[in-house]
């Protein structure tokens, strides 16, 4: 089921991620406001603030591109570098479960001038994964492409021009929302928001330029580029004329937002996907890998008996008696 956009289109809500189609550009898309499930994966660790923002990003990423999947499983981005953050975790499952975890050197933290300090400058290099993980009997798919101290939506487009053979834009943006507390004074909420767009014409030629062979020109000769399809700079152009500020507005929304862009080639949008913070960690499952680790390593990490063990993802806290893990 599809919807036009009308001249005053409604705002279809936050912490949802809404499909679009522009039939004239052979664009497809979605985007998305996130405010109370980034707000609060962020608020259970006191993450350095660019530290906070990059994980943000990497959420919304994440909510853009698993909100996608077509059949029950999860999608996971990772990144792992030689940065200041050396590990960010995000995953959607189909159900609408999103999370979200970083790892960072606090002693560089604890040097460093916060306030010159921006998100995309901390992944250093390393690669950024994209994991599609369809459950305990099927082979995960996994996308791989290198980090090179670029952002994170700038690795994310070269891997589907490299990876998927799919032109791609992707916007994405952070920020604090501060409204009136019930105590007084002001409070600040995390915010994010993304837009992705893809190229995706029915004829394949019109997909990518056409190659063009280097023939016998000289070594590290730089060959002009083709023109690319008309449809798709177009597309292109009107994307990246989006600001920041936009993609987290909680006035603009994400149809006023598309209407802004497309109005023009009657832009298209389908039904959106609602996103949640909530953790797929219980004590179930802890106990469980827990068991799977040989009794001379569980003996080791018991304190007085008794091991304890804290999601990452989360924080929450979760004991055990050693004899509860020795028990069939």
């Amino acid at each position: 089921m599809t919807a036009s956009l009308s001249p005053a289109p409604r705002d279809a809500g936050v912490d949802l991620v809404l499909p679009f189609s522009v039939s004239e550009l052979d664009v497809r898309g979605r985007t998305g406001q996130f405010g109370a499930a980034i707000d609060a994966i962020l608020g259970r660790h006191a993450y350095p603030e660019p530290v906070a923002r990059l994980l943000a990003e990497a959420i919304a990423l994440t909510a853009l591109l698993g909100s996608s999947l077509k059949f029950d499983g999860k999608f996971i981005m990772q990144t792992q570098t030689d940065g200041p953050v050396n590990l960010l975790v995000a995953d959607l499952r189909t159900n609408g479960a999103l999370r979200g975890y970083a790892r960072f050197d606090e002693s560089w933290f604890a040097a460093a001038d916060r306030s010159t300090v921006a998100p995309h400058s901390l992944l250093g290099k390393g690669v950024l994964a994209f994991t599609v993980d369809q459950g305990e009997y099927t082979q995960r798919y996994q996308g791989l492409v290198e980090l090179k101290g670029q952002s994170l939506q700038e690795a994310a487009v070269h891997y589907f021009r490299q990876s998927e053979q799919l032109p791609t834009e992707i916007r994405l943006a952070v920020s604090r929302l501060f409204t009136p507390a019930e105590t007084g004074g002001m409070q600040a909420r995390w915010r994010a928001g993304g837009l992705i767009a893809q190229f995706m014409p029915e004829a394949p030629d019109r997909l990518r330029p056409n190659d063009i062979s280097g023939g016998d020109a000289p070594e590290g000769t730089v060959l002009p580029d083709v023109d690319e399809d008309d449809a798709w700079t177009e597309a292109k152009a009107l994307v990246r004329t989006v600001e920041d500020s936009e993609l987290t507005d909680p006035t603009i929304g994400a149809e006023r937002l598309l209407y802004r862009l497309f109005n023009q080639h009657d832009p298209r949008v389908f039904p959106a996907f609602a996103v949640r913070d909530e953790c797929s960690c219980s004590r179930q499952r802890i106990a469980s890998v827990l068991k799977s680790f040989p009794e001379e390593e569980r003996g080791e990490g018991a304190v007085d008996g008794r091991i304890s063990v804290t999601c990452e993802f989360c924080s929450a806290r979760y004991e055990f008696a050693v004899e509860e893990l020795t028990a069939n």
